[in-house]
């Protein structure tokens, strides 16, 4: 099953972030974002105005509500940056890499 067909599991603490090959496996799953200080990841997304950029960043709200896992998203003329990583912990489970390929699969979409 792959990432965008799994669904996010809420974080209650108490376990360590993902590190190592662990968060390189699933890093590779989804290539176009970055890890950033194996913290969070990040991707910046284009589209041609603001209008098709608020679109999606809708359709990114609607998908977090549904996952109950909600990202950081930067909306400006043309892009939309998101950011995620599981707030419980200060570092990223593999809710994080579902949540990224959802996204990634809305983009795709569009």
């Amino acid at each position: 099953m792959s990432l965008a067909e799994e669904h996010c599991v809420p974080c209650r603490g108490g376990v360590p972030p993902l590190a190592g090959e662990e968060l390189r496996k699933f890093a590779a799953q989804v290539p176009e974002w970055k890890v950033i200080d194996g913290h969070h990841l990040a991707r910046e997304f284009a589209f041609p105005d603001f209008r098709t950029a608020l679109g999606f960043v809708n359709e990114i709200g609607a998908v977090a509500e549904v996952e109950g896992h909600h990202p950081d998203v930067c909306l400006s003329w043309g892009k939309v940056e998101v950011r995620t990583w599981t707030h419980k912990i200060d570092g990223l489970t593999e809710s994080d890499f579902i949540l990224a390929a959802k996204i990634d699969q809305l983009h795709q979409k569009g």
